[in-house]
């Protein structure tokens, strides 16, 4: 009887009962209606789903234990890990296709065009000695763009795939907060456009996911033709004779190994005084001079005044960092800004629900991951941190777990980071200099990869394995490693820091001959100044 006289009166706009029914939280509307608790449960029920329809139009309404915006690394894993645990999940993504910044415009395109500009180097310069003798060698960019565009295509569907499996809701469309449980979402029409169709997505928990965008740089003004983000940059439809990159961090020195193993003359431009931003010094010193060896320059505490892409090039004006010297005119074909990430935290409606942010948009979280609104969670690029893949995807598990059952955690003085030049360079924990800074009494063990019996078979000899570690208790404090497969081998040693082991422990550990693993075996063992092949 209560649910026939609510539905009734639901039918008449602005029926007193039906406004008797209802006791709004939000002079706005933006948070769900509390319905009277004496009301019987069907007339509340009624009462709410005629003042959602009354309120939503003609836009679709889905009920959520999880929304999460956002599809790439972060937002994916952390949607397929609550249909995992019998969550009901939605996640939402703009760009139409799942895999976000990293496997879309970054880590996975660039990676694709590392490894293929490699093997046309070695082709054309290293392959010689390994009595493998190649004569007009080209390089066909269209063939290695397309495999590029293939391994994109593959994973991203791939995750799609993952999707149906565990029955993940997917909305093509970009998902703003229009209330504290509530995401509305302007869809994305056939052809990849924003329309005027959206959905409503009615949620217990939300989790941003949305990533981090290219940093602008105003005196340089990106066209993506001449003047490209990193984006354009693993794009351009032939190599430049001469290319200028704009930032010596992590993005600018791959892509700039990139064209330069291609044939463009690629010199990077820094603010700072030395070469990949967060790295032991030692290090950067050693990893800097094999760049130079193969053809990239550098020109280190500079700033860039302005660009003028209007001739048939583009012209930087650039002088020194700390103001004293004369400011030089710089030419190139091509200019790559590569001045660092920003994260995505415009346009979600966050400032009009109380989601706090930081100066720099970050979103300000507890341990758990919950924002100022304890159901509204965040991970990834727009919380702080360092902003990797990998270390978003850890936070996507934890953040579910917390949501769970409160009990979910990231070491994050174990996520490793790498450079995925050749050689490649991988950093775990603390440097020396942070280190000295601390006045804690420390121990340093170090092995060349020259005297690695696998590197030397390889011809690959540049670089070495450092290993820090606590003077007193013998546990690893820190790991960092220029060479070949860095990037593979840190892994043992994060697995070290993560399980509290000391370099005994690695020393101890039986590593298969002949293998790079064993240059971390010998760093261990040098700590103690017993290393046995150096």
């Amino acid at each position: 009887m209560y649910a026939r006289l609510a539905c009734r009166a639901a039918r008449r706009r602005g029926s007193p009962l039906v406004d008797a029914l209802l006791r709004v939280s939000s002079p706005c509307h933006t948070e769900p209606p509390q319905i009277a608790a004496d009301l019987p449960g069907s007339l509340r029920l009624s009462a709410q789903r005629w003042y959602s329809s009354d309120r939503d139009g003609d836009a679709d309404r889905e009920e959520n234990d999880v929304v999460i915006i956002g599809g790439g690394p972060g937002g994916y894993a952390a949607a397929i890990r609550a249909a995992q645990v019998g969550l009901k999940v939605t996640c939402v993504e703009r760009r139409g296709r799942l895999g976000g910044t990293c496997f879309n415009v970054g880590c996975i395109p660039s990676k694709s065009l590392l490894e293929s500009s490699r093997k046309f180097y070695e082709a054309r310069h290293s392959l010689a000695k390994h009595g493998v003798r190649v004569s007009g060698a080209e390089v066909d960019l269209p063939a290695m763009m397309a495999l590029k565009n293939d391994a994109i295509e593959s994973l991203t569907s791939g995750v799609e795939r993952m999707f149906q499996q565990h029955r993940v809701n997917y909305v093509k469309g970009a998902g703003r907060l229009t209330g504290t449980h509530e995401v509305t979402v302007r869809l994305l029409d056939e052809h990849g456009q924003f329309g005027q169709e959206k959905k409503i997505l009615s949620a217990k928990n939300i989790i941003i996911a949305t990533g981090s965008d290219i940093r602008q740089v105003p005196e340089v003004p990106i066209d993506e033709k001449k003047i490209v983000s990193s984006t354009g940059a693993m794009s351009l439809e032939k190599v430049p004779g001469k290319m200028l990159v704009v930032g010596g961090g992590v993005i600018g020195l791959e892509m700039g190994s990139v064209w330069s193993r291609l044939g463009a003359d690629v010199t990077i431009v820094e603010f700072a005084d030395g070469i990949g931003g967060y790295m032991d010094n030692e290090i950067r010193q050693a990893f800097h001079s094999v760049l130079e060896a193969q053809g990239l320059k550098f020109l280190l505490g500079t700033k860039v005044v302005c660009g003028d892409a209007s001739g048939p090039g583009v012209v930087l004006q650039v002088e020194p960092a700390k103001g004293e010297g004369e400011r030089q005119e710089m030419h190139a074909d091509v200019v790559m800004v590569a001045a660092g990430r920003v994260p995505c935290t415009n346009g979600l409606g966050l400032d009009d629900v109380g989601v706090k942010r930081d100066m720099n948009g970050r979103i300000f979280v507890d341990s758990h991951f919950r924002s100022t609104k304890p159901n509204v969670y965040a991970i990834g690029d727009v919380i702080p941190g360092p902003m990797l893949a990998h270390k978003a995807e850890e936070d996507a598990i934890a953040c579910v777990e917390n949501i769970m059952n409160g009990h979910g955690q990231v070491n994050y003085a174990t996520v490793p980071g790498i450079i995925y030049t050749h050689p490649e360079v991988a950093m775990l924990g603390m440097t020396e200099e942070e280190l000295q800074a601390t006045g804690m009494e420390y121990q340093v063990g170090k092995f060349p990869f020259k005297a690695n019996s696998r590197a030397r078979a390889m011809g690959e000899v540049e670089g070495f394995v450092k290993i820090l570690a606590d003077k007193e208790t013998d546990l690893v404090l820190g790991a960092h490693i220029l060479g070949p497969s860095a990037g593979e081998l840190i892994m043992e040693c994060v697995l070290a820091m993560e399980h509290g082991a000391t370099t005994l422990d690695l020393a101890r550990t039986c590593h298969a001959h002949p293998t790079l693993t064993e240059a971390v075996k010998e760093a261990a063992l040098a700590a103690h100044g017993k290393p046995i092949h150096s």
